[in-house]
């Protein structure tokens, strides 16, 4: 079990998760949490009885929540999950997946680096940690915790590396890559067709760049009130989000990648719009951007994130995955040696108690001897005591990071018997 101690209580790290595999869109959908509320979500959370510190990862793919918990407490994060929801039906549990301790460490650290991903070896993922653990800190308040900010930290290092060390050979990056190669094997080229892109985040830049590199004209709607000052991909036109279903008949393909809580495309708007005989909509949106009821409409094909799938691992794969599960072992050894490292924090706090403690009594007659007013003598002793603890801690941390965790743990043992009679 990986547990670690904090300054009364005995934690544990505990997830609970919902992605790609284990639900639908619409389900995924009803859990997802905007940048706004997730933070407010993590204050909540937090404050509840026994959690320590907590973090969410929200993307269109999944929803994580993980936390440091206190283990004399009973805790249920699923239970937390649904009051901030405002969800009372229990059958929503079925859909969720809980981890514990070194499973819940060890699917991080893969899940950061692009192998659990809709699309092996994606990079998206990678700066969603980032964010999540990020937005952990824009609060008045942090809501996370030193164990979980490193285990956060950690996992990314590790991303980071793989990113660097490891080139998947089959380049996809987004969903958007995956959806244009999908299409490609349907004999569907993107060369010169008319697109539209609805939405210009992050992910909507990257399905518009995307689309442009593969040779269509591409045009990206921009809210009004912020046309000013919102950059789009170089060669991408813009129209103003209030003009899409006039632009609408134009387009051979449509995709939205909003952050909006409500629909980008209704059925109804399609009414008296005549629309090309080949329509396609890509839905990369979780909540929906689009009325799954378009796709009912005569012409039109709506794909959403659960159209793009990959159900096996292409051979040509197997030989990075390899080598970016053996990054992963590394790092996660790196963690758990950190995290036993926090045990042993109290017993170095003894032998530096008993260091000062013993250059105290070997110093105590010179500075008694010594002529100064006795108040200058106690703060010369305190001065004293706290750089006789910062030399203590420097030489024993120093040890730690130049020794293996054996002979460390030895070092330390050693240090302790000096002092036990």
């Amino acid at each position: 079990m990986v547990k670690y101690e904090g300054e009364l209580e005995v934690m544990s790290i505990s997830m609970i998760g919902i992605d790609h595999n284990m639900a639908p869109v619409d389900i995924r959908a009803k859990f997802a949490f905007t940048k706004k509320n997730a933070g407010e979500a993590m204050e909540k959370i937090k404050n509840q009885n026994g959690i320590y510190g907590c973090v969410i990862l929200s993307t269109c793919n999944r929803l994580e929540v993980w936390a440091s918990v206190d283990d004399e407490v009973d805790v249920c994060l699923y239970d937390c999950l649904c009051r901030i929801k405002g969800i009372t039906e229990d059958s929503y549990r079925q859909y969720f997946v809980e981890r514990k301790d070194q499973e819940a460490v060890e699917h991080l650290f893969y899940l950061t680096s692009g192998l659990k991903s809709q699309i092996i070896g994606e990079d998206q993922i990678l700066t969603q940690v980032k964010d999540a653990l990020h937005l952990s800190f824009a609060r008045e308040e942090f809501t996370t915790d030193s164990v979980l900010e490193v285990l956060f930290r950690m996992a990314v290092t590790a991303g980071k590396k793989i990113k660097t060390e490891v080139p998947f050979s089959h380049g996809n990056p987004s969903v958007i890559h995956q959806a244009i190669g999908f299409l490609a094997e349907k004999g569907y080229s993107l060369r010169d067709k008319t697109c539209m892109v609805i939405g210009n985040g992050e992910m909507g830049k990257v399905a518009a760049q995307a689309l442009q590199e593969a040779g269509a004209d591409v045009t990206v709607t921009i809210r009004q009130y912020r046309s000013g000052v919102v950059n789009i991909p170089l060669g991408c036109k813009r129209i103003n989000y209030g003009d899409r279903m006039e632009y609408m008949p134009q387009c051979d393909l449509v995709v939205s990648a909003t952050a909006s809580p409500n629909f980008t495309l209704k059925e109804e708007l399609f009414q008296g719009i005549r629309t090309k005989d080949d329509l396609i909509l890509i839905d990369l949106a979780v909540p929906r951007d689009i009325e799954p009821s378009v796709g009912k409409i005569q012409g039109v094909t709506l794909y959403d994130m659960d159209s793009f799938r990959i159900e096996e691992v292409p051979a040509e794969l197997q030989e990075n995955l390899e080598a970016a599960g053996a990054i992963v072992r590394e790092q996660m050894d790196e963690f758990f040696q950190w995290l036993d490292g926090r045990d042993l924090i109290p017993r170095i706090q003894d032998i530096k108690d008993e260091a000062v403690n013993d250059l105290n009594l070997r110093i105590a007659k010179i500075l008694k001897k010594t002529p100064m007013e006795e108040d200058d003598r106690q703060n010369l002793v305190h001065a004293v005591d706290t750089a006789a603890g910062k030399v203590v801690n420097k030489l024993i941390f120093g040890l730690r990071d130049s020794l293996n965790q054996e002979i460390f743990l030895e070092c330390v043992a050693g240090l302790e018997k000096i002092y036990e009679e």
